[in-house]
């Protein structure tokens, strides 16, 4: 089947190179990867009905790649209004009825090869609203500070209540409306008279959020074993299920110590040379 995607791969270079801050062998073998895989428009025809690529409809729709701190994280958004952006643009997206202020990472063709080979098209997205002001960048800076000041309350009011909940983060809504609490606990927590008592402090909606380990290392992030930022924050979308059967098809190691990450799972990084 025919794919409407065009693809100029002698103009996609500085795209490249503008946008990864990595290392040079790192960026030649991402790019020659890339460059080896692209077809000329209107070439992407197989007999194979099974191969996700072949049967991907076109996605024509202005898409950038942001960074948001708190629920949506590193995502895509829609362009609805085909402003000009550019890399480390602060922007204001609406996800879901609520107002975030993201950073612009990556425009241009070079998003859409992305989500083309991630076998992403045509879903729901947050949309841009519009660049940021001054204002909106100082009230995100406010935000973030009083987020820092409700960290020590709740550890204070969970050790009132005895409950076993490990906090990970604090973050306001741009605009105000909600403050959420990111934890990590062994088990199911009842916290309904943990989160009156924080309304009531706060004065405004209150959203605890229990998140797993390895969601707790994407967000805050950190160096691997490997030397470089871990992997589920620097450009993984999604966690996939990592067992020991994929590194003993690798030959690797059986030591769970060097298999697992920092979070204590088996590293992500085992996935990547399994079909």
């Amino acid at each position: 089947m025919e794919s409407d995607i065009l693809v100029e791969p002698n103009k996609i270079h500085q795209d490249i190179d503008n946008h990864f801050s990595i290392p040079e062998t790192i960026r030649k073998q991402y790019k020659n990867y890339i460059l080896n895989n692209l077809k000329p428009p209107n070439s992407f025809r197989s007999d194979c009905e099974d191969c996700p690529h072949h049967r991907l409809p076109a996605d024509d729709r202005n898409i950038v790649e942001v960074d948001c701190i708190g629920l949506l994280g590193k995502n895509y958004c829609l362009n609805s209004g085909n402003l000009t952006l550019v890399e480390n643009d602060k922007i204001i997206i609406d996800s879901s009825g609520s107002l975030k202020l993201a950073t612009v990472k990556i425009t241009g063709k070079l998003v859409k090869i992305r989500r083309h080979l991630m076998g992403l098209a045509n879903e729901d997205l947050p949309y841009i609203i519009r660049k940021a002001t001054g204002e909106d960048i100082k009230k995100e800076e406010i935000n973030s500070i009083d987020a820092k000041k409700a960290k020590p309350v709740f550890e204070k009011l969970v050790a009132e209540e005895n409950l076993n909940m490990k906090l990970v983060d604090a973050h306001y809504q741009f605009d105000r409306k909600k403050l959420f609490f990111f934890y990590t606990s062994d088990g199911r927590v009842d916290f309904r008279s943990l989160a009156k008592k924080l309304a009531g402090v706060f004065k405004t909606r209150i959203e605890l959020r229990q998140m797993g380990v390895r969601d707790e290392a994407k967000l805050l992030g950190g160096v691997g074993t490997c030397g470089r930022e871990f992997c589920c924050t620097s450009f993984l979308h999604g966690f996939k299920r990592i067992t020991t059967d994929i590194a003993n098809e690798q030959n690797v190691s059986a030591n769970l110590s060097k298999l697992s990450g920092p979070c204590g799972k088996l590293k992500c990084c085992l996935a990547f040379e399994i079909d």
